[in-house]
């Protein structure tokens, strides 16, 4: 679906403009203009001059014309393109329209141009729709048009404003195809210089080609006053096109095009380009868009499928991969003359990326929200907010040896007691008691370790070292005793019966992390102070603490304590091993 959806996107005209800027930042780039091919300008150093363009152009073209041809008929140009537009007759210089036809009719090197009005006609979105009609032309005056050839300068400018196409041919009506001013001159060209010329560019929708851009300027310097006044040197024409145009702004032949958008190019550049296209013969054309979508879903989709399953790193990975190796396939296609939308591919691989690496934070931080709401049955919230925050630092898995107070509590004569009561007041009975040891536990900030049957084990100084964790192991004992009071009348009420923990307090080193197998892995503790611990509350009378002179010796006289000596036979513990009962314990002011 999201692949559909990007595919559809893609299809509409959404994506055009930054589609182009992409492509035009891809393919076309500055290269060295052909010497060949010279323009001429009517600057604004010649408008000072001269003044005035309508009192003085007819009668000085033809003057040029002329110095061209004649000035060394040695070194005459192959072709004189005059992008200037003669329309109608000069009722005021009658003898400057006669003069420029009998000179355009004594030579056959020069092309004129003609265009058409009629550009507002279509109301298309598509900005080259407008030119599969035919058109009403805009020829020079009548006398002149007899005697000239003619190529149109109508420019096909895309949606974003810029000009990257250039029209072959126009459909005119009462003549049929007029071929561009560019096209004209090339061919015209090549009989000069009798070579064969290259054939036309394959165009789409009714004679639009992809234009690839050599420079910006074909000037070298020389105005159109220059030669009009004779200074220029014929080497300087010899055998070459020379472009006549406008080359000053504010007389609307200016032009934005993907070379540079920040300023105009004069529409007799444009020609120029195009004169040099035809030359290099090199005609990219845009591959079928129908095919580029369908390019583009099949790209999405595979994509879109691998980001879902693989890691962040690795969609990074093929991110990059896709993004750079369209661009460079692009660049590949474009010099074997196929364009593609250079665009789509990297954008929508982004946005996969964008979701994929979205999600993958969603889902990474849902499973951890989990984690965290289940091991925060095992851990004080405290001591789970002190590891996230700590990172994998304050957590060295696969297990570590440490200091840490254990603490073992059960209930005295539950196995008794399960046999004569009911399997359902059992397990009720079962989980008041877990949950208060539990609520003791956490209260006090320890680790909760297991249940085994109806007892329970937990540590502390593990995961994190804990500012005096034998104190805190101490209260939670307390605790436990005091809860089971409570707990005992409430059972001896309501079922006739009485319970009593004992509990077994020990501290030591002791091996703490990640013990099991692949397949089942436990956070706890091992090793002797476990054991130990595990005997003491083994040993322990009902509603009785016993703790080990390590840490009564911590407590030290925040503990009131009863020494039983060595008179309690801990197994595995050889003679003169001292056993406590813990009492109480006093608050001092460092507390």
């Amino acid at each position: 679906m999201i692949a559909a959806l990007i595919t559809a996107i893609a299809a509409t005209e959404t994506l055009d403009d930054l589609d182009y800027r992409i492509s035009d930042w891809l393919y076309q780039k500055t290269s060295e203009a052909n010497s060949d091919i010279v323009v001429v300008g009517i600057d604004s150093i010649t408008l000072n001059k001269l003044g005035v363009l309508s009192s003085w152009i007819r009668r000085d073209i033809a003057k040029v014309i002329t110095y061209l041809n004649e000035n060394d008929p040695t070194a005459r140009p192959a072709v004189i393109g005059i992008d200037l537009i003669f329309t109608g007759e000069n009722s005021q210089d009658p003898e400057a329209d006669r003069q420029l036809v009998e000179t355009i009719a004594k030579y056959d090197n020069v092309v004129l141009t003609s265009l058409s009005n009629a550009k507002e006609d279509s109301n298309d979105r598509d900005p080259f729709a407008m030119w599969n009609k035919t058109w009403q032309e805009e020829l020079p005056f009548q006398a002149l048009a007899e005697v000239a050839d003619v190529g149109h300068i109508c420019e096909p400018i895309d949606s974003d404003g810029l000009l990257r196409h250039q029209l072959l041919y126009m459909n005119v009506a009462e003549h049929g195809q007029r071929y561009s001013f560019a096209r004209v001159i090339y061919e015209k060209f090549c009989k000069a210089k009798g070579i064969t010329p290259n054939q036309s560019p394959i165009t789409e929708r009714n004679g639009i080609f992809y234009l690839p851009f050599t420079a910006k300027s074909y000037s070298q310097g020389v105005n159109f006053i220059d030669l009009l006044e004779g200074k220029i040197d014929s080497d300087f024409y010899r055998d070459k096109v020379i472009l006549i145009g406008h080359y000053a702004l504010g007389m609307g032949d200016e032009f934005t095009t993907v070379l540079d958008k920040s300023s105009f190019v004069y529409g007799v550049d444009i020609h120029a380009n195009a004169i040099q296209a035809f030359q290099n013969g090199f005609f990219p054309r845009e591959a079928a868009k129908s095919l580029q979508l369908i390019i583009l879903f099949l790209i999405c989709f595979a994509t879109g499928l691998f980001f879902r399953v693989w890691k962040v790193k690795n969609v990074l990975a093929l991110w990059l991969i896709i993004s750079s190796g369209w661009l460079i396939l692009c660049k590949i296609f474009y010099y074997g003359g196929i364009i593609l939308h250079a665009l789509w591919v990297p954008l929508a691989v982004s946005v996969l990326f964008v979701g994929s690496v979205t999600i993958n934070y969603v889902r990474a931080r849902a499973e951890s929200d989990k984690l965290t709401a289940t091991f925060e049955r095992y851990v004080d919230p405290t001591i789970m907010s002190q590891l996230l925050n700590g990172g994998a630092d304050a957590l060295d898995l696969g297990g570590t040896m440490r200091n840490i107070a254990v603490l073992f509590v059960d209930i005295r004569g539950f196995t008794t007691m399960s046999e004569q009561l009911a399997p359902s007041v059992v397990v009720e009975i079962l989980n008041q008691y877990l949950t208060l040891t539990t609520d003791c536990i956490r209260r006090h900030h320890g680790t909760l370790d297991k249940f085994v049957g109806d007892c329970t084990m937990a540590f502390w100084n593990a995961p994190i070292t804990q500012k005096q964790p034998v104190l805190l192991a101490c209260r939670a004992a307390l605790d436990m005793i005091k809860g089971s009071e409570k707990l005992r009348a409430e059972l001896k009420e309501r079922y006739g019966r009485e319970i009593s923990f004992g509990v077994g307090v020990h501290w030591g080193r002791a091996v703490v992390g990640n013990i099991g197998s692949p397949f089942r892995m436990d956070y706890t503790a091992i090793g002797d102070t476990v054991n130990t611990a595990a005997r003491l509350e083994a040993n322990a009378p009902g509603g009785k603490i016993y703790i080990s002179r390590a840490v009564a010796d911590i407590l030290g006289n925040r503990a009131d304590v009863t020494s039983l000596g060595d008179s309690v036979k801990l197994k595995g513990k050889a003679r003169g091993f001292e056993v406590l009962t813990l009492n109480s314990l006093v608050e001092t002011e460092d507390e």
